[in-house]
């Protein structure tokens, strides 16, 4: 039972985003909702491993999910579910699946009491899911999610997407929270490349990043570094921040606590 319990508590749990929409990949939108996954998902104790953007156009989204479903243990989709001609990911991704699509009863139930009179046979496309789907709740529209198993298909736009979200806390099976902390430097990374390799060599379990900029200050524009540190034990993430501050400062580099 113990190597059992070990295995659990040490699995890494993956997920992949598919984004979809013409407007992400022409540059007319910006895409803001990985950000906002990878947070939450890292709270949830799951790794977002993989994201890709795609057009409304069938195969791509079908060949997409596809493909995340095989390598990921949670496959999210934002976009694509709206009331428009161009919100086809519903379809898409039922015939991947093999499933038809339906008009799921609760989810007409709440876009009526949400459109009232204002329901129209485009807003009620909304209600469509693949046949044995769950709703995930939609508290700024109505428009619910949608839930099939490990996938997960979710609003484009950010506020809507970052509600469904919430309302999934704690719903899925994950592993240990990724936690972080931060030192900033000024400094180039160039000057720490080699340092940060012996820091990273000697902890396995923690994910050094290195994040450059340049800002503005007194004597011109300056260059900095922050490094975030990230475990999922607090006691590997404290050893490697200790080594990490004892190798920059062994290089005469001052390091400041947080995000420069």
């Amino acid at each position: 039972m113990a190597d059992d319990a070990d295995r659990a508590d040490t699995r890494i749990w993956t997920a992949a985003l598919v984004v979809i929409g013409d407007e992400i990949l022409t540059g007319r939108t910006q895409e803001a909702n990985l950000a906002t996954l990878a947070r939450w998902l890292n709270l949830q104790g799951i790794r977002l491993r993989r994201a890709e953007i795609v057009p409304d156009e069938a195969e791509p989204i079908r060949n997409a999910v596809v493909a995340a479903l095989a390598a990921h243990d949670y496959v999210f989709t934002t976009g694509g579910i709206g009331p428009t001609h161009d919100d086809i990911t519903v379809d898409a991704i039922a015939g991947a699946l093999g499933l038809p699509v339906v008009v799921h009863p609760e989810a007409e139930a709440r876009l009526r009491a949400h459109y009232g009179d204002r329901l129209t046979p485009a807003r009620l496309r909304m209600a469509r899911v693949p046949q044995g789907a769950e709703l995930i709740d939609n508290p700024e529209t109505g428009a619910p999610g949608i839930r099939l198993g490990r996938l997960f298909i979710l609003a484009g736009v950010p506020k809507i997407m970052a509600g469904m979200l919430a309302g999934l806390d704690g719903k899925l099976e994950g592993g240990r929270p990724v936690i972080s902390a931060t030192i900033g430097a000024w400094c180039p990374e160039s000057a720490v490349a080699d340092l940060l390799g012996r820091v990273q060599a000697q902890f396995s379990a923690v994910q050094i990043g290195s994040y450059p900029f340049w800002r503005q200050r007194e004597r011109g524009v300056e260059i900095g570094a922050n490094f975030v540190v990230r475990a999922v034990d607090p006691q590997d993430l404290a050893a490697a921040l200790d080594a990490l501050r004892a190798a920059l400062a062994e290089a005469n580099i001052t390091a400041v606590e947080g995000e420069i």
